[in-house]
């Protein structure tokens, strides 16, 4: 289907534009949005009439959307979900939580202008796309944590996932000193094994002689 931008559409084109879409998309995005009309002779007819009125929304639209660009880009915000210990979340961070946080802290936007490609399912530091108008894009930060403390180590740049390796390791080492302690027959086997397994192939061929 052949439609007329009334508004700058990324990867489309600018006002006035007359580009080729897909029907489902014309029809199921751009028409209902009011962001298009069919590209007939009627409507390119009264395009022409309706431009004037539509640059000077647009031009208002984005002076107001430049005003909150100014104090919302870089603006970080915390999220806290629970994960796993490899840092995947139980459930995600969605483009509505996030327009959430950004309405509670005073900006008005909706949750189609968090231009997330899909949501959030990592702990960690995510760059979020806002776009507050065809022409005005701002980036903010999301700290996806588990509690607060974990959220102020991530803002510092400590890697989370060094410190629960060491724990890993450390949980790892109790759990060898136990075995040895209650069970030292198994624990020589298991030891054994393991420096078999690392021997080089020079020793374990003398080992077999």
């Amino acid at each position: 289907m052949e439609v007329i931008l009334l508004e700058r559409v990324a990867k489309l084109g600018q006002m006035g534009d007359v580009v080729r879409v897909k029907d489902g998309f014309a029809r199921n995005y751009l028409l209902p949005k009011g962001k298009a009309l069919r590209a007939t002779r009627d409507n390119r007819s009264r395009f022409e009439t309706m431009k004037v009125d539509l640059e000077a929304r647009n031009l208002e639209q984005k002076g107001e959307a430049d005003k909150v660009a100014q104090k919302l880009n870089g603006q970080s915000f915390i999220v806290l979900r629970q994960a796993a210990e490899g840092g995947q979340l139980y459930g995600s961070v969605s483009p509505r939580d996030i327009a959430t946080l950004v309405i509670e802290k005073g900006f008005a936007v909706n949750r189609a202008q968090i231009a997330l490609n899909a949501p959030i399912k990592t702990i960690g530091l995510h760059k979020v796309p806002v776009s507050l108008h065809p022409e005005v894009e701002v980036t903010i930060n999301v700290t996806v944590a588990r509690n607060a403390d974990e959220a102020a180590r991530l803002a510092r740049g400590e890697d989370i996932t060094v410190v629960r390796d060491e724990v890993e390791e450390e949980a790892a080492e109790v759990a060898a000193a136990a075995e040895a302690f209650f069970e030292p027959e198994a624990a020589e086997v298991r030891r054994s094994r393991e420096a078999t397994a690392e021997a080089p192939e020079g020793d374990a061929e003398s080992e077999k002689k």
